[in-house]
C-alpha cells in the first residue's frame, strides 16, 4: 500500500488508500478486522447492505484488493469476528446477523446456520386465519377482526398479517388465497451482535455470541453447540450492545434501547441492573475502560459509570453518524472516533479534543485496529460507498486540548482518595440514604437481645444455676452441695453476700419437700450475719424413707425473716438412694 501524508488532521496520519467507487454500503456494526488465514495479517470483513432490497454480501478485502465474498438472504444487523473452538491453526469465524439467522463462515465458507426460536402466536389470530380457511368469514371481515386484535391484544400479530393489513382492498383477496392454508409462524429478527469470551480474557479465547432480538430478549448462545445459555429480557427492543467480561466469571453487558434508555446486564440476572435515562436517542455506544461513552440525536457526547453517574457531557459541532473505539495498547491510547455529518471524523479522549480528520464524504462505519501488519490503521466508509484506509503515524503525539470554554483540564482530574477515605465517604452516604431501614434493623436485633438475655436469665433460674437473688438492697449468691450414697445425704449449702459494704442480717432457710420421700433434721434454719465477700456454709441432713428407688426435687428458699416473699430460690435434684436399693 502506497502512502501519503494526509491534510487536515494535523499530520498524524497517512492515506494508505481511498476508493471513492468502492460501492461499500454499511453501517459500523457490519465492519471488523480478524486473521482469516493464520498468516498473522489481518482482513477487513464487511457485510455490505447493497441496495436495501438485493446485492447483500459479505466480502473480505486484503489490503485494497476484494479477495472473497458471499451473498447474503437479508440486511445483515452486524458481524463479528470470534474463535468458536481450541483447533490449531487459531482461525477466527465470522457470524453474520442476517433476519432471524446467524450465518457462521469458517475458512470464507458457509459452516453453520443458527436461527432464533419461534415465538407465541396470539390464539385469537390463529383462530381468525382458521375461520378464513374454512371459509367462515371473507377478507373483508377478517380484516375488521385482526385490526381489532392488534389494539387489544398483549401479543403483537405475526408479519402475515400485518402484511394483510397493508395491503389495499383489490390485493387482500390474491393474499389470502395464497397464504391461508399455510400456519402462522411469529418470527422474531436481530437487531445487534456482539461477542463474549467464554472462560478465559485471551485474545484467542473461545466466546460466546450475544445477540439482541426485536421481541427485547438478549441471548448468549454457546460457541461450539450453539445452544441458549443464557436469556434476558429488557424493557424495550436493543438497537445497540457493547459486551465486557468473561461467561463464566462475571460479565456485563451494556445496551442501547430504542426507548431512548441504557440497560446494563450482569451474569445472574435476568433483569436489567442499571438503567440510564438519555435526553435524546443513543446514536453510537462505546466503552472505554470502565465507561460507556454515548452518542446522542441531539449532537452531544455523554460519559456515564457502570451505574448510571453521569460524568460530563460535550455538545459537537454537527450530528453523529458513527461511532468506533480507538484502543492502541502499545502507546496506551484509549479514544473515541466520532464521525459527524459535517464530513469530519473526531478523535476524543474522555472530554478533549485530540484530532480531527476531514474526509471527502459523510462517513457511514469506522473500524480501527490491526490491518495487514500496520497496527493503528483507520477503516472508514463514507455514504456514496467509497472505502478510505489510513494509517497513524509512528511520530504522531497526542496532545489533550479541552474544546470547550469552562473550568481547566486539571479540576476534571480525579483526587487519589485513600481507602479509608473513600470507605468512610461511602459508609456515610449508605447511612444518609438508608437511616430508617438502619434505626429500624437496630431497635429490632437490639429487641431480640433482651429478649434472648431475659429467657437465658429465665432459663438459670429454673435449673438453679448459681441462683442469685434479684434484690438489689440484700444481693445474695447461693450454691448447693449434696454428698453421701443414701439413705442419708449431707447437704451443704454455701450462702455469699455479693454487696460491696453492707452487710445482711435476719436471714433465714426454709426447705419445700415431698414428706412421703424424704425427712430433714433442720427444716428450718436461720443464718447469721453475712459480712460482703464470705461464704458461709450451712449444714444439714436429709434422710430418704422410700424404698422405691425414686428421687424428687428440694426446694430451699432464702427470705428474711419479717417478710414473706424469699429473696432467693433454688431447686436441688436429689441423687437415687443406692443403700435402700441394695437393701
Amino acid at each position: 500500500m502506497s502512502s501519503v501524508e494526509s491534510s487536515g488532521d494535523g499530520g498524524k496520519w497517512l492515506d494508505a488508500h481511498y476508493d471513492p467507487v468502492a460501492g461499500l454500503y454499511t453501517f459500523s456494526s457490519c465492519v471488523d478486522l480478524a486473521d482469516l488465514s493464520g498468516d498473522r495479517e489481518s482482513r477487513l470483513v464487511v457485510g455490505d447492505l447493497g441496495t436495501g432490497s438485493s446485492g447483500m454480501k459479505l466480502k473480505v478485502y486484503r489490503g485494497t484488493a476484494l479477495i472473497s465474498e458471499n451473498t447474503l438472504l437479508d440486511l445483515p444487523a452486524g458481524l463479528v469476528a470470534f474463535f468458536m473452538d481450541l483447533h490449531e491453526p487459531r482461525i477466527p469465524a465470522v457470524a453474520v446477523a442476517s433476519g432471524p439467522c446467524i450465518y457462521v463462515y469458517k475458512n470464507l465458507r458457509p459452516y453453520f446456520k443458527f436461527t432464533l426460536p419461534s415465538l407465541d402466536v396470539n390464539p385469537l389470530e390463529q383462530d381468525v386465519w382458521r375461520q378464513v380457511r374454512e371459509g367462515q368469514i371473507d377478507p373483508v371481515m377478517l380484516k375488521e377482526m385482526l385490526e381489532s386484535i392488534r389494539k387489544k391484544a398483549h401479543i403483537p400479530l405475526s408479519i402475515r398479517s400485518l402484511r394483510f393489513l397493508s395491503l389495499e382492498a383489490d390485493e387482500a383477496d390474491q393474499f389470502v388465497q395464497l397464504h391461508k392454508q399455510q400456519p402462522i409462524r411469529r418470527q422474531t429478527v436481530i437487531t445487534c451482535i456482539g461477542i463474549l469470551k467464554k472462560s478465559t480474557a485471551d485474545e484467542d479465547g473461545i466466546s460466546c455470541l450475544v445477540i439482541g432480538t426485536e421481541s427485547s430478549d438478549v441471548f448468549v448462545l454457546d460457541p461450539e453447540a450453539f445452544t441458549i445459555l443464557c436469556k434476558m429480557s429488557l424493557p424495550a427492543v436493543p438497537t445497540m450492545m457493547d459486551v465486557a467480561g468473561q461467561f463464566d466469571v462475571e460479565f456485563r453487558i451494556t445496551v442501547a434501547c430504542r426507548n431512548g434508555s441504557i440497560y446494563i446486564l450482569r451474569r445472574e440476572s435476568e433483569k436489567p441492573k442499571y438503567c440510564i435515562k438519555l435526553s435524546s436517542h443513543p446514536v453510537g455506544l462505546v466503552r472505554v475502560g470502565k465507561n460507556v461513552v454515548v452518542g446522542c440525536t441531539d449532537e452531544s457526547l455523554q460519559v456515564f459509570t457502570q451505574k448510571g453517574k453521569k460524568l460530563w457531557k460535550i455538545i459537537l459541532p454537527a450530528p453523529i453518524t458513527t461511532m468506533a473505539p480507538m484502543d492502541l495498547p502499545t502507546r496506551g491510547l484509549q479514544a473515541v472516533l466520532v464521525g459527524l455529518a459535517n464530513c469530519q471524523v473526531q478523535l476524543y479522549r474522555e472530554k478533549n479534543l485530540l484530532s480531527t480528520i476531514k474526509t471527502p464524504d459523510t462517513v457511514t462505519s469506522i473500524c480501527f485496529g490491526r490491518y495487514g501488519r500496520e497496527d493503528g490503521t483507520l477503516i472508514m466508509t463514507t455514504k456514496g460507498g467509497g472505502l478510505m484506509v489510513k494509517i497513524l503515524k509512528r511520530t504522531a503525539v497526542f496532545d489533550d486540548r479541552d474544546s470547550a470554554p469552562g473550568p481547566p483540564v486539571a479540576q476534571s482530574v480525579r483526587l487519589n482518595v485513600p481507602k479509608k477515605t473513600k470507605l468512610y465517604v461511602d459508609q456515610t452516604l449508605r447511612e444518609r440514604e438508608n437511616g430508617l431501614a438502619m434505626h429500624r434493623a437496630f431497635h429490632m436485633d437490639l429487641s431480640r437481645m433482651r429478649l434472648a438475655a431475659a429467657r437465658a436469665y429465665v432459663k438459670a433460674l429454673e435449673s438453679s444455676l448459681t441462683p442469685i437473688s434479684s434484690s438489689l438492697s440484700e444481693p445474695l449468691k447461693m450454691n448447693a452441695v449434696v454428698q453421701g450414697l443414701g439413705p442419708s445425704f449431707k447437704l451443704t449449702l454455701n450462702v455469699q453476700n455479693t454487696a460491696s459494704c453492707r452487710p445482711v442480717m435476719n436471714l433465714a432457710i426454709s426447705f419445700l419437700y415431698d414428706d412421703n420421700l424424704y425427712r430433714i433434721r433442720n427444716p428450718y434454719m436461720r443464718i447469721p450475719l453475712l459480712v460482703p465477700g464470705l461464704v458461709y456454709p450451712v449444714e444439714t441432713f436429709v434422710e430418704c424413707t422410700s424404698d422405691k428407688g425414686i428421687s424428687d426435687i428440694i426446694k430451699v428458699f432464702v427470705l428474711h425473716e419479717e417478710k414473706s416473699s424469699p429473696l432467693l430460690t433454688a431447686h436441688i435434684n436429689m441423687p437415687v438412694s443406692e443403700g435402700l436399693m441394695l437393701n
